[in-house]
């Protein structure tokens, strides 16, 4: 299973001060979307010319204009961009064309699906690379939240997925065991005191359970 890490910040520069100390200890770099709608592009090109060693994912939540926002991202330097689950399918599609084209990819973000498990097999049929199983901030918030929902909902599906809503060092092992792909956290690395400690925490648990 890879780490991913959501930089839920508003400026380039913190997002690169973050990606430095975190980037040994994940594999994905997540430029979350108001970093994105605050930066620009700009923000995808810093980050991969930063580390073009990890894989870049620009979560553009695409809800319209498939084809143009994925193509737009790729040129900046992603390697995938995030579609929404509840998009028209030929916006789908459009986005799956132009990673196609780049031979990049495209996960679709189940944020606000009522049925992922069903959602989740027609994306994939439709072409996206994975889907995410994601319980976005308002959610978590709200009382009651647990995001074991998500893991059943993973497993259930069938298909190739990550987990996004508060992931924790002590959480990580459950996404693992769930079969996930991706597991993703942000705020247990970007609010830390010590944001490589934070990554490196997270990367430890990884470690152990697989090793066990």
């Amino acid at each position: 299973m890879q780490l991913q890490f959501a930089m839920d910040t508003l400026t380039i520069e913190h997002a690169l001060d973050l990606a430095g100390k975190a980037a040994p200890h994940v594999d994905v770099l997540e430029l979350g979307t108001p970093l994105i709608k605050s930066a620009g592009l700009s923000a995808i090109t810093a980050i991969k010319e930063a580390h073009p060693d990890k894989i870049v994912f620009a979560d553009l939540k695409t809800m319209d204009a498939g084809e143009l926002e994925a193509d737009m991202a790729f040129q900046a330097g992603a390697d995938l961009v995030t579609v929404l689950g509840v998009a028209g399918d030929s916006t789908i599609a459009g986005a799956v064309k132009a990673a196609t084209a780049h031979g990049k990819g495209v996960v679709v973000d189940l944020i606000g699906v009522s049925d992922k498990v069903a959602r989740a097999k027609e994306v994939t049929a439709l072409g996206a690379e994975f889907v995410e199983m994601h319980a976005g901030l308002d959610e978590q918030a709200e009382d009651g939240f647990t995001f074991e929902t998500l893991l059943r909902d993973g497993e259930a599906s069938g298909v190739d997925f990550s987990v996004a809503g508060g992931i924790t060092a002590r959480t990580v092992r459950a996404v693992q065991e769930s079969g996930a792909r991706v597991a993703v956290a942000g705020s247990a690395i970007y609010s830390a005191e010590d944001v490589a400690s934070a990554a490196a925490e997270i990367r430890a648990a990884m470690s152990e359970h697989a090793a066990s």
